[in-house]
C-alpha cells in the first residue's frame, strides 16, 4: 500500500484541475507510460473519472467506449465531459481528451441506477489454481506500465523475439492480476484493467511489429459494492482473438472476482502493420 501522504499512482493519474469553462486540466502520468504515449488502460480509466466526478452523473457505470484517434503527447491535457441523454434510470455521457487543437482520446459512456432484479451467471468462472499458488512474473520489458500491475500467468504467457513462429501460437491467456501496488478496486481500476492484455498479434506471431487498440468497449457487470468485497485481491482475467488480417484483429477479455463473480466484459479492434 502507498502511505496517506502519496496518493496511489493511479490516483495521482486521475487528478484534474476543473477550469472556469467548465473542462478539467489533467497530466499524464510516468507511472502509466508505454512504448511512445500512455497505456490505453489508463487514458480509459482518466475519461471515466472525469464523467464520474460530473455534477449531473447519476448512477454507476455500465458501458464505455474508448476511440484512441491520435498518440498522446507526454504533458498536459484538457477533458471536456457532455451530457448527452438522461432519463429516470439510463445515463448517456459523451468524453473527449484534447492535446492543443487535436482530439486524441474520446469516449461514450452509460451510467444506470442499478436496482435489484433476476440474476444468472450462464458461464462458470474458468477452473485455475488460486492466485497464491500462481507465481508472480518477475521478468516483464522496460515499460513503466508493467510494473504498476501484478502479473501472475496461468496459461498463455507471450513469448516474443526477433523472429516471428514458424505457426501462429494460440491468443489465450489466463492469468491472475492487480494493481501495484495494492489499491482496492473500484471502477476506474477496473476501466484499466481491461486494457492489461498485449495485443493478441504479438503472442500469436512472436513478433513485436508497430500495432495500437484503436477501439476498445467495456462493459462493467458489478456493482460498486461488489467491486468494494473484492478489495486488493487479484482478478482473474482471460483474453483471446479469432481474426487476423487486412491490417486489424479483434481481441475479447474477461475479468473475474476470486469469489467466481463476472465483473467485466471488454473487447477491442487492434491496428497492425507488417
Amino acid at each position: 500500500m502507498t502511505d496517506a501522504a502519496s496518493p496511489h499512482p493511479l490516483d495521482a493519474a486521475l487528478l484534474f484541475q476543473p477550469a472556469a469553462d467548465g473542462t478539467l486540466a489533467g497530466r499524464t502520468s510516468p507511472a502509466y507510460w508505454n512504448m511512445v504515449d500512455p497505456f490505453g488502460g489508463i487514458t480509459a480509466a482518466q475519461l471515466l473519472k472525469a464523467a464520474l466526478d460530473h455534477p449531473a452523473r447519476i448512477g454507476e457505470p455500465v458501458a464505455q467506449t474508448v476511440n484512441f484517434s491520435a498518440p498522446i503527447a507526454e504533458g498536459a491535457f484538457t477533458i471536456t465531459v457532455k451530457e448527452i441523454r438522461s432519463g429516470r434510470s439510463v445515463q448517456h455521457f459523451y468524453a473527449e481528451l484534447v492535446q492543443g487543437e487535436t482530439i486524441a482520446a474520446n469516449a461514450t459512456m452509460v451510467f444506470a441506477r442499478r436496482s435489484p432484479t433476476w440474476g444468472h451467471h450462464a458461464s462458470p468462472m474458468p477452473e485455475v489454481p488460486s492466485a497464491e499458488a500462481v507465481p508472480v512474473l518477475a521478468k516483464k520489458p522496460p515499460l513503466a506500465w508493467l510494473d504498476a500491475y501484478e502479473f501472475r500467468y496461468v496459461s498463455g504467457l507471450p513469448s516474443i523475439g526477433s523472429e516471428a513462429h514458424e505457426k501462429p501460437q494460440s491468443a489465450s491467456s489466463l492469468l491472475w492480476v492487480a494493481d501495484q501496488p495494492p489499491r482496492p478496486l473500484d471502477h476506474v481500476a477496473l476501466a484499466s484493467l481491461c486494457d492489461i492484455f498485449i495485443v493478441r498479434i504479438f503472442q500469436v506471431r512472436g513478433l513485436r511489429t508497430p500495432a495500437g487498440t484503436v477501439s476498445m468497449t467495456s462493459y462493467f457487470h458489478a456493482s460498486a459494492a461488489e467491486l468494494a468485497e473484492q478489495g486488493t485481491r487479484p482478478l482473474l482475467a482471460r483474453a483471446d482473438s479469432i481474426r487476423f488480417g487486412d491490417q486489424f484483429h479483434d481481441q475479447q477479455a474477461e475479468l473475474w472476482s476470486d469469489a467466481g463473480k463476472l465483473l467485466a466484459t471488454t473487447t477491442q479492434v487492434v491496428w497492425f502493420r507488417e
